[in-house]
């Protein structure tokens, strides 16, 4: 990757040296709305100054707003992960973290996971567990009995709030049709799918009834959940309530949908059961197929979305267009069943 691309900022939390703690072998790992600086014992997450519509990150106001709802939102879960908001100041003609000078930018510090713990290396290590889905289904369960269900939450899991989202999808995506990761004939299947199950109100409502609309993670899919000791499940949704306001078959949907996509179907399932039966809801089911084809079109978007940005390296890029590709295989998937 060319550091012409990057931010000086970045470019200057590149250098071991810019932090006040032992900081040997920093990475950076880049989605496309963050940086992502791997730094000694901590993470440093910035914000892009980007505008999807959906997010909008565009002026340094907004980016300290939303550092501070990612440290509330997160230590809903993840109570000792999310440690404080820090900042880029101007020193001079160079930088300081934390200084005094000019606040150049806002992000914040988490404490680092283990790495070998994450889920998505426990998976590929083939060593992933009824016993790993176990822990997480008894956090689980809690926490969205204990998240906010008001009635303004609630009117997100009509019918017509959810379809804001759905075909939000499809609007951002139709301009890559026939580019190479998605082809008409998948569009339109899926696109016909999803209308077709919009359209009955009665079974969105039933969902409202039962008290299953919450302020949910939003987000809930392996590479943000460490099989640590607690198990943490960071990285919720903060830039956008509507995409957290949402039926809880929708945030276990994207796990499950996750596992599918890895090729762990029987421990999706085992997921999904255990789940509805521990939290007393075997009515997610007839929701799941519809709102795991909405999360896998969501992975495969945000996958282009980072294939296009011109800070992401060559390599990169083609690793996106191929899994937003298998993505939409999936979600095709979905929609014939």
């Amino acid at each position: 990757m060319s550091d012409v691309k990057l931010p000086s900022y970045i470019q200057y939390l590149q250098q071991g040296e810019s932090y006040p703690h032992a900081a040997a072998g920093i990475s950076l790992v880049q989605t496309h709305i963050s940086f992502v600086l791997l730094a000694g014992d901590y993470v440093y997450k910035w914000k892009k100054p980007v505008d999807f519509g959906f997010l909008n990150f565009s002026t340094l106001e907004k980016r300290k707003y939303y550092c501070e709802q990612e440290l509330q939102l997160n230590r809903r879960l993840c109570p000792d992960l999310y440690e404080a908001l820090v900042t880029v100041n101007k020193d001079g003609d160079s930088y300081c973290l934390n200084g005094s000078g000019e606040v150049v930018e806002y992000g914040i510090r988490m404490a680092r996971m283990p790495e070998e713990q994450m889920m998505g290396r426990v998976m590929a290590r083939g060593e992933l567990t009824r016993g790993h889905l176990d822990e997480i289904i008894d956090r689980l369960v809690p926490f969205y009995k204990a998240a906010a269900g008001t009635t303004e939450i609630k009117a997100f899991g009509k019918a017509t709030s959810v379809a804001v989202n759905v075909l939000e999808n499809f609007e951002q995506t139709e301009n890559f049709v026939d580019q190479g990761a998605l082809s008409r004939a998948q569009f339109d299947a899926i696109v016909g799918y999803s209308k077709e199950f919009l359209s009955h109100e009665d079974r969105f409502q039933s969902r409202i009834d039962a008290a299953k609309i919450r302020d949910c993670h939003g987000d809930m899919h392996s590479a943000n959940i460490c099989l640590s000791d607690p198990v943490n499940i960071f990285d919720c949704i903060e830039f956008n309530e509507r995409f957290r306001y949402t039926d809880v078959a929708a945030d276990v949907a994207f796990l499950a949908m996750d596992l599918d996509f890895h090729g762990e179907t029987e421990l999706s399932n085992y997921f999904i059961e255990q789940f509805a039966a521990k939290s007393a809801d075997p009515e997610l089911m007839e929701m799941l197929n519809f709102y795991k084809c909405y999360r896998t079109y969501v992975r495969a978007k945000i996958a282009l979305f980072t294939a296009s940005d011109p800070a992401v390296d060559e390599k990169a890029t083609a690793a996106c267009i191929e899994q937003a590709k298998k993505h939409f295989i999936l979600a095709e998937r979905y929609a014939a069943t």
